[in-house]
């Protein structure tokens, strides 16, 4: 079991205003189904492809196509929906959100309003103090993404991309049980980290494969036992969304931006507009996009080129009996099985890669020791180096050599550390490399005790002053590992300079 504290969240308390606020948080995070092929065509979802290049007759409103649904996309979508403890509905239904679309060339989205293909479900989310919260997921449903339109190509003209036209995307919306940006940030983090466990969608923020709308309110302390004792929204205030943010440190400071503006509206006895926003983060505000529309604004009714989606429960427990171990089963693991702590473990469960890396790495070894070294050494050379843990030069089973080598007694921490450096920078089996360079640590302690014979011998005075006070002790074992070349075991070395300094 994680060691976590659940509790009902800490509210952020915003400072600096007249009267204390606090911040209430819903996220509609849209992720991009990772699919070879789009939601009703099949056209590709390669990115990075030439303008207009993936895109199929469907996907251009070519008179006469129809859609048709990708089976793989609609798996995906129980499988993230499994993978956040949800309710699958085995009936769901498709239909159309009308809107001026610059880039969609139907004129209409074909979305899911009424009937959802996942219901509610849950997610776990950390805090940095320790805590968790569990951040409850109102629905998700399938839909079509847009094209991209493009402004700063020509002066006079805007461009279209239809690339992106139909690729599939999950909307995963949560309840308003955020209270804070940091929050709401480790929120998107986990929401990603378990769909990257899932294969569902590679939570790429940068090209746009993940990407989040921020709902924010403020409401008065207090307001929201109320909310949560009468479900009556009103209590949580007018909330403004802010759209389309791809990046954690955005989304916070977003949050942050958005509330003071709220606050100093109210606090002037205006009255806060509902809208959709957009984060500006050179000039640290949100500007108005559009007043905010409600559902019988875009007209929806029920797409008439698609039946209703129905699947069978045989087909959703097949797909459970697949999934692979999740995030927090992973960490519990690998704190109970290699006696990790509740940090290393969560370093390393961050990704699927770094997870399956040390796996091998600690595989019939000290899991601690296997830890320490992935963590300190290897991690924190790939960050200095900016290289992805996919990337590495060094491969688990160096590394799990190294860490062999150590446990065996064959080279010291000091020794491994420059071993390390070679296998990085230059390949090689560890064992092979001790051996061909001399590297194998000192362990005969008839030529250690020589070596601390004569490091004594040549300093009569600091002997003098270790008989004194034994913690000098520690200025022979340096001048002893020095003399051997850092070959000689610290252990041996340690213990024969306490013996013969008290001789």
């Amino acid at each position: 079991m994680l060691d976590l504290t659940y509790e009902t969240p800490k509210p952020k308390v915003i400072a600096g205003a007249k009267h204390d606020w606090e911040l209430v948080i819903g996220l509609e995070v849209h992720a991009q189904v990772a699919s070879n092929a789009k939601l009703f065509s099949g056209a590709s979802t390669t990115f990075g492809a030439e303008p207009n290049s993936n895109v199929a007759f469907v996907d251009a409103a070519m008179p006469g196509m129809l859609p048709v649904i990708n089976e793989f996309c609609v798996a995906q979508a129980v499988r993230t929906g499994l993978g956040l403890k949800a309710d699958i509905n085995l009936w769901s239904a498709f239909d159309r959100k009308n809107y001026f679309y610059p880039d969609l060339p139907q004129g209409y989205q074909i979305s899911q309003l009424y009937h959802p293909i996942v219901g509610e479900g849950e997610v776990l989310v950390e805090l940095g103090d320790g805590t968790a919260r569990l951040v409850r997921v109102e629905r998700i449903h399938l839909e079509q993404d847009a094209g991209k339109s493009i402004h700063d190509m020509d002066p006079n003209m805007s461009f279209v991309d239809l690339n992106r036209t139909g690729v599939a995307l999950m909307e995963i919306v949560s309840r308003p049980d955020i209270r804070g940006p940091e929050e709401a940030a480790a929120y998107v983090v986990k929401l990603r980290q378990i769909m990257q466990y899932l294969g569902t969608c590679d939570g790429n923020m940068q090209n746009g494969n993940l990407r989040a709308d921020v709902n924010v309110s403020v409401c008065r302390p207090g307001d929201y036992e109320k909310y949560q004792e009468t479900q009556d929204f009103s209590h949580l205030g007018t909330r403004c969304e802010i759209k389309n943010m791809n990046s954690m440190r955005f989304i916070q400071q977003a949050i942050e931006v958005e509330a003071r503006r709220q606050i100093a509206i109210i606090e002037d006895g205006g009255e806060v507009v509902q809208e959709t926003r957009l984060y500006d983060p050179d000039k640290g505000e949100t500007r108005s996009m559009r007043s905010k529309e409600e559902a019988h604004d875009y007209r929806y009714f029920p797409c008439p080129d698609l039946l209703p989606l129905e699947i069978e429960q045989g087909w959703v427990d097949d797909i459970a009996k697949a999934l692979p171990e999740l995030p927090d089963e992973k960490k519990s693991r690998f704190i109970r099985d290699f006696g990790l702590s509740d940090y290393d473990a969560s370093v390393l469960t961050a990704e699927t890669a770094a997870a399956a890396f040390f796996e091998k790495v600690a595989e019939d070894r000290d899991g601690k020791l296997a830890a320490n070294w992935v963590i300190n050494e290897l991690f924190g050379r790939l960050k200095k180096d900016e290289k992805e843990i996919t990337d590495s030069p060094v491969s688990p089973e160096q590394l799990g050599g190294i860490i062999a080598l150590i446990t065996k007694g064959d080279i010291s921490g000091k020794i491994a550390k420059d071993l390390f450096e070679i296998v990085y920078t230059e390949g090689g089996d560890p064992a092979e490399i001790v051996e061909a360079r001399g590297m194998k640590q000192v362990t005969d302690t008839g030529a250690i005790e020589a070596a601390v014979d004569q490091v004594i011998a040549d300093n009569p005075a600091q002997v003098a002053k270790a008989k004194e006070n034994p913690k000098l002790a520690g200025w022979f074992v340096g001048q002893v590992m020095k003399a051997t070349g850092g070959k000689a075991n610290p252990k041996a070395v340690n213990e024969i300079v306490a013996r013969k300094l008290a001789e």
